[in-house]
């Protein structure tokens, strides 16, 4: 399936792309080859393969949960401008 000057047109106007001139070629050709992979991939066979809920179902590792740095708030905030409660005070920007 390739797409016509029209067609890419008509998909930018939809988008709200606004595409110069010089663009139109370029991005008909982009499209095209993206709709080309497209029609690759599916004429793959793929009889007998199951597929997966989730690509890293069957292979992703857990670890086990657990603290690995000290909590060093009390250090970051003693060169701050301004900390009250254990939060950065800011200036208001917004009135």
């Amino acid at each position: 399936m390739a797409l016509e000057r029209s067609e890419v047109e008509k998909i930018a106007h939809l988008a709200r792309l606004g595409l110069n001139e010089a663009d139109i070629p370029r991005t008909t050709e982009t499209l095209n080859n993206i709709l080309g992979l497209i029609d690759l991939m599916q004429a793959v066979d793929t009889t007998g393969i199951e597929p997966l809920a989730h690509p890293l179902e069957a292979t992703q590792r857990l670890r086990q949960d657990q603290v690995t740095e000290q909590n060093q708030r009390d250090a970051y905030q003693a060169i701050a401008p301004a900390v009250q409660d254990g939060l950065y005070l800011v200036p208001k920007v917004i009135e």
